[in-house]
């Protein structure tokens, strides 16, 4: 007889995200004469700049010709692109990281979902709470967090390090040693950020008991504040401990392109074997690679013209995120996030829960935000905002919560 992977049964509820869009929908349905605005999910809304679309054109020709046609891209990606990125993101930035450490995938949220195949499922993992759901969803599908406990809106094997108000938001070096941390800064959802120190204490805490960090830095591109790493191997000792994901889906605009990278240094071994060998491995038994045009335009977003055009876009969602800020704020609400990051995360006001101010908003405002209780239970009264909309868009949603 057939049976099905059990751990998905452990999984409260659909993905939050699908949630979300089941209620907008429905929403829309009953009121079709109502303009919803949507600050919700994380997409951009800015069209590719000018460089990339011209280096996609470029490919894409290159493809009609049987001389520059390509096939299948090489397992770790190709050559001219992982080069690009270990000068730009990382040696220009004093990194001591290589081309050959660095494998080329469709996405960080592929990349953060599928890092945990290589551990055993005995590994203790810590997530910070409020936290990103696919980091906690994949390691229950893994067989990895026990039972989710309704009381506590958790699971029992997971080690949850909770971010509120009170601690500005970042998490603290647990009590009990995990063996797998998963961080993400600027943070998503809250919108925090890490000072150069402060995570200087997390790699050394990891080297001390050789533990694994999961580094995400998909919006390290907003970083505006000097003291704020761009990626964790700025710290000293980060290449024995820590694995970093990358997105090109926000600091570039390729949510409907796809790409993304993993960097994982030679030196980082565990149980006596190379993670880097492990996770070449699996890319190269179930990943086919992102395709030639899409790296070549990924190549794009470091040339001189692509790097001048982006600072452009990610300032045009920095100025959305400073309104959303500075007006919520004089509109009485407690806000945080918002400078080194696009998400600005905001008390519910007048103790509503999470989801009763999503619907408060749908309903009133016709404005669409995520309710901080779908991150994790210290995400109950918090709400995201991004700063993705268009100028316009972002203004009106904000004028409309400002009249409620």
């Amino acid at each position: 007889m057939v049976t099905v992977n059990h751990n998905y049964l452990r999984l409260p509820g659909s993905y939050l995200f699908s949630t979300i869009g089941k209620k907008v929908r429905a929403y829309k349905e009953l009121n079709p004469d109502k303009e919803v605005i949507s600050l919700g999910i994380g997409d951009v809304t800015q069209p590719l700049v000018p460089a990339i679309i011209e280096a996609l054109h470029n490919a894409v020709e290159e493809m009609a010709h049987a001389e520059t046609f390509h096939g299948y891209a090489p397992d770790l990606g190709y050559e001219f692109l992982r080069n690009a990125i270990a000068k730009n993101d990382y040696q220009d930035r004093g990194c001591d990281i290589k081309a050959d450490e660095i494998f080329v995938s469709d996405g960080a949220k592929s990349d953060s979902g599928n890092i945990q195949e290589i551990f055993g499922t005995d590994n203790k993992v810590a997530v910070c709470d409020p936290v990103y759901p696919v980091y906690v969803d994949t390691n229950v599908m893994a067989g990895r967090t026990g039972e989710y406990n309704t009381a506590r809106e958790n699971f029992d094997g997971v080690i949850y390090m909770p971010c509120s108000k009170e601690n500005g938001f970042l998490p603290e070096l647990p009590k009990e040693v995990p063996d797998l941390i998963y961080l993400c800064f600027p943070n998503n959802p809250t919108g925090s950020a890490i000072t150069r120190d402060e995570l200087q204490k997390w790699v050394d805490y990891a080297n001390k008991n050789g533990c694994v960090i999961i580094y995400d830095a998909a919006y390290e591109a907003y970083i505006s504040q000097d003291n704020v790493p761009h990626s964790i191997y700025e710290c000293e000792g980060a290449r024995t401990c820590a694995i970093e994901l990358r997105s090109f889906s926000k600091n570039a605009g390729f949510t409907g392109v796809r790409l993304g990278f993993t960097v994982i240094p030679d030196e980082l071994v565990r149980d006596g074997v190379s993670l880097h060998s492990l996770w070449a491995r699996r890319h190269g038994t179930k990943f086919n690679g992102a395709p030639y045009i899409v790296q070549k335009a990924g190549e794009a977003v470091y040339s001189e013209a692509g790097k001048a055009q982006l600072k452009e876009q990610v300032g045009y969602y920095m100025r959305n995120a400073k309104l959303i800020h500075d007006e919520l704020e004089k509109a009485g609400f407690s806000v945080s996030g918002g400078v080194n990051a696009p998400y600005i995360w905001l008390e519910t006001p007048d103790k509503m829960t999470s989801w009763q101010f999503f619907d408060y908003l749908l309903k009133e405002a016709n404005v669409v935000g995520t309710p901080g209780s779908g991150f994790g239970a210290h995400g109950e009264g918090f709400f995201r905002l991004t700063a993705f909309g268009t100028y316009e868009n972002t203004r009106k949603a904000i004028d409309r919560i400002k009249s409620l």
